[in-house]
């Protein structure tokens, strides 16, 4: 037989939604960061070809 499950108190449900927004600007800061460098050609992870 099915048993509802026990409800999720606010608090609880407040923290695990700021971590999973918190997970998302981390990674937005993290491409941005990237794309910022690349721009600036400052990436040490990205090789430039250059026109000589």
């Amino acid at each position: 037989m099915a048993v509802p499950k026990k409800r999720i108190s606010s608090s609880k449900k407040r923290i695990r939604k700021n971590l999973w927004k918190k997970k998302g600007y981390l990674t937005a800061m993290k491409a941005f960061s990237l794309g910022k460098s690349l721009s600036t050609r400052n990436s040490k992870s990205f090789f430039y070809a250059t026109n000589k």
